[in-house]
């Protein structure tokens, strides 16, 4: 390679938000990647981000980024309604993408959303950041190879800050369950994209998803609203013919609390993964355990990062080595369809009370 891969960034802001505390410090200290153009609303706060992540242009205008001949990845991380349109004029433009998760509103936009990038010769990724989380992998071999026995049984713990009665203004789009981004779509999917990642896929399910902070106050002026979307989630489901799971994924939980615990009982004794970060596991860091003794494990390009950035950097790393390579090891929009039916199927089994089966769910 000649030259750094260019990365645009969509969404980044110099004093706040996700881009500046993951995707900018996992670019940064990647080999072969560089932070060249950022977009961020404005031509003044652009600027601004651009002087502070080192980018040589900032753009008011995303559709500007895009068409920038020095980026090469157009990372998409701003609110989830605005993830189409820009995703399809990168797609135009033939530039790579990282689009955060969800990649949609629904199943018909990411549906619509893979279906464009198929048909192209791009590599575009989906922000399930823990399908390469080194700790997943250390788990799944240690079950694969059958270390902890036959598995019998699972159990998470997973939670959030997020979701509670007090909501950031910057967060209040998410109380509108029409934009795609709720505690079932994020916390609830990475959740259990990650447990599928380490055990395989359900055989079925069922679920009941629960609102337990009704009443919210929103931003620094406390104004109230009723809750309309769901902050709590139970599953039950089944692995393969005879492995029991359940799932709790909780929001509004005290940031001193336990973030994240996966259990797995095998007939040789319960392997534990713990860790995680306020706002999710996702953006931590987890450590994996066999019968009491924590196990090693290489963490790669990530293990210089800050946790936030940790799992972010391996997902560029990998995105990287596909285009140098031509290999395909990211989580796609293929990926992100079949999870969003994952979830589309465990919001049918809440309101009806049925098990929902599905041959479409992910691997």
């Amino acid at each position: 390679m000649t030259r750094a891969l260019g990365v645009g960034i969509i969404g980044a802001s110099a004093t706040r938000g996700w881009a500046k505390i993951s995707h900018v410090p996992a670019i940064q200290g990647l080999a072969g990647l560089e932070v060249v153009a950022v977009a961020s609303g404005t031509q003044s706060k652009a600027e601004e981000a651009a002087r502070a992540f080192g980018a040589k242009t900032g753009y008011a205008d995303a559709e500007d980024l895009i068409k920038d001949p020095a980026v090469d990845i157009v990372t998409i991380a701003v609110k989830v309604p605005d993830h189409r349109e820009l995703v399809l004029a990168a797609l135009e433009a033939s530039k790579h993408i990282y689009c955060e998760w969800p990649l949609g509103r629904s199943l018909a936009e990411a549906e619509e959303l893979a279906a464009a990038a198929k048909a192209t010769k791009v590599h575009v990724l989906t922000g399930l950041q823990t399908r390469l989380n080194p700790v997943m992998l250390r788990a799944r071999d240690l079950v694969s190879t059958g270390t902890i026995g036959r598995p019998l049984a699972a159990r998470i713990f997973s939670s959030t800050i997020a979701f509670g009665p007090k909501v950031e203004t910057a967060m209040s789009f998410a109380e509108d369950p029409a934009n795609g981004a709720t505690l079932v779509t994020i916390q609830g999917a990475h959740t259990l994209d990650f447990r599928i990642a380490v055990l395989g896929p359900l055989t079925d399910l069922s679920a009941l998803a629960t609102t337990q902070f009704r009443q919210t106050t929103v931003g620094d002026s406390a104004t109230q609203k009723t809750r309309l979307t769901h902050d709590h989630l139970l599953v039950q489901a089944r692995v393969g013919a005879a492995i029991p799971l359940s799932v709790e994924v909780a929001g509004g939980r005290p940031i001193d609390s336990v973030a994240f615990r996966m259990e797995i009982d095998g007939e040789m004794g319960t392997l534990h993964i713990d860790g995680g970060a306020p706002r999710g596991f996702q953006s931590g860091k987890l450590i994996v355990s066999w019968c009491g003794e924590l196990q090693h494990v290489d963490e790669g390009e990530g293990a210089a990062m800050p946790a936030e950035a940790a799992n972010v950097a391996l997902m560029y790393a990998a995105l990287r080595n596909d285009f140098l390579s031509g290999t395909a090891t990211v989580p796609d929009f293929e990926h992100a369809v079949r999870l969003t039916k994952l979830l589309s199927d465990l919001t049918a089994s809440s309101r009806t009370g049925c098990r929902k089966l599905s041959a479409d769910w992910p691997t």
